[in-house]
């Protein structure tokens, strides 16, 4: 109520090419991220505004759910070069009108025309801009029409998370570089698109790890003003468990742009992998207040929520979560199932939630990896067959599956050996776990000291305190409740 509020939803795309969907949401997202940084404004996330494209909800719906008081919607028309840009701000409480404009021109005017539009919204919402961004609101950060284009194309894979398509995403980004040697964010999407794909498992570790820093550390030379660069950054120290220069990488990207959801989001869901719960529940929901339907932030708040005992929080989120198209929301909702004695559902659950990252192993293997988890003698000596193969193959990095499946199928002291001298596929499959009852098993193995010492986490935990949950015995080591 302080200040104005606005969501952005997706523009629709109405070209005769359906393929020019990218287009139409690209266009709608940079008004987006330029009146993001208006401080005078508060603008819904982006995930959270581009729910509702296409499902014809009422504008006081959209409102309610976004707590916003005034809606952006628009339409693209794109008949070759040529581009017509209808516009419209609507109050939510009346559903009144208040701004419409249709703006002519072609691909070369994309940013001129992104950047009237945004002018516009934050004249009628009465926004103050800072000194900055009276000459210029939107910056794509590039003048090539044709290397914006292939920018929106990538980043609408980025966006989906569709790890199919993740190759030919790289390929755009660096195709766009070659046309615009100078364009920064298509480096920093670049970097981005390798920090996920790794976690994916579509992507050599090493490989990935490797050029997401190449191409963050191009990005921040070309504009140290980016915070996606640093969060990559931070990304990447956490899969090579240096979690104190992680911290200071995401610290730097905040301090950029306290806002940005990505950052939060990532940096959220480090502090609860290195065991700070605590704080890392309150990232999650200022992520939640950003964009308060992303689908990942609501599976991450959901597990933290069941850990807590509160069920019904937990199943609100994460049926937001599966209707928003999340990949693997079944590894928290097998949670929710157990703990409310569903023991045929928990195991259904926990089947499709593994599906996503078992490709390292057959056809059929996570309905084998779930049941030997919870307890069942023929599925457990297959799982060990299968996760012994794996292993004896000598893969580069041991898939983060493996480890997860041997602590929760009764064998945490070989599941916690096998991941504390090298990082997983996913560390984040089991740290994301690791403080919260699911793994007591594990954090009360006598094993665990010695775990965390090989993790890093003792030192870090010496150096900046250490969790809630945690404390040193008279034996100096660390033990968790």
């Amino acid at each position: 109520p302080e200040k104005p509020s606005i969501a952005v939803l997706a523009f629709a795309n109405m070209s005769a090419d359906k393929d020019n969907e990218y287009f139409s949401d690209g266009v709608a997202e940079e008004i987006l991220n330029a009146l993001a940084k208006v401080e005078d404004l508060r603008v819904a996330g982006r995930t959270s505004s581009f729910y509702f494209k296409g499902r014809n909800e009422p504008l006081a719906a959209i409102g309610a759910t976004l707590g916003v008081a005034h809606v952006l919607e628009g339409s693209v028309r794109k008949q070759g070069e040529h581009l017509r840009i209808n516009a419209k701000l609507l109050r939510v409480s009346d559903g009144v009108e208040m701004w419409s404009e249709t703006f002519d021109g072609n691909d070369a005017d994309i940013f001129a025309l992104q950047e009237n539009i945004a002018r516009r919204v934050t004249g009628e919402l009465k926004a103050a801009l800072n000194a900055g961004q009276q000459d210029r609101l939107v910056d794509v950060g590039t003048g090539n029409a044709e290397a914006y284009a292939l920018y929106l194309q990538a980043s609408a894979t980025f966006n989906r998370r569709d790890s199919a398509r993740y190759s030919e995403a790289m390929a755009q980004l660096e195709q766009a570089a070659t046309l615009d040697p100078g364009f920064a964010r298509a480096y920093a999407r670049l970097a981005a698109l390798y920090a996920v794909a790794l976690n994916a498992d579509t992507v050599d570790y090493d490989v990935a790890v490797a050029a997401a820093e190449k191409f963050a550390d191009r990005a921040s030379q070309l504009d140290p003003s980016l915070a996606e660069p640093h969060a990559v950054r931070g990304l990447k120290f956490r899969y090579r468990r240096k979690h104190r220069e992680g911290r200071e990488a995401f610290t730097r990207a905040l301090a950029l742009e306290p806002d940005d959801v990505t950052s939060n989001f990532w940096w959220a869901i480090t502090l609860t992998q290195t065991g700070y719960r605590r704080q890392g529940i309150a990232v999650l929901d200022h992520t939640l207040q950003l964009d308060p339907l992303l689908p990942n932030a609501l599976f991450w708040r959901a597990r933290e929520h069941i850990a807590d005992g509160e069920l019904d929080q937990a199943d609100r989120l994460l049926r937001r979560a599966a209707e928003g198209g999340h990949s693997f929301v079944g590894l928290a909702q097998w949670q929710l199932e157990q703990a409310r004695g569903n023991r045929g559902a928990a195991i259904s659950a926990l089947a499709d939630g593994l599906e996503y990252f078992s490709t390292a192993f057959p056809a059929g293997t996570a309905n084998v990896f779930a049941r030997a988890c919870f307890g069942d003698a023929e599925a457990k000596a297959r799982a060990r067959t299968l996760i012994d193969a794996h292993y004896a193959s000598k893969p580069s990095y041991v898939s983060g599956v493996a480890t997860y499946v041997l602590i929760h199928a009764g064998e945490p002291a070989r599941g916690l050996a096998l991941m504390q001298d090298r990082p997983t596929t996913n560390d984040g499959l089991i740290m994301g776990e690791m403080f919260s009852p699911t793994m007591a098993q594990a954090r009360h193995a006598p094993e665990f000291a010695e775990f965390l010492r090989r993790m890093g986490l003792a030192a870090y935990w010496d150096e900046i305190g250490p969790p809630d949950q945690c404390r040193k015995d008279a034996k100096g080591n660390y033990a968790c409740d």
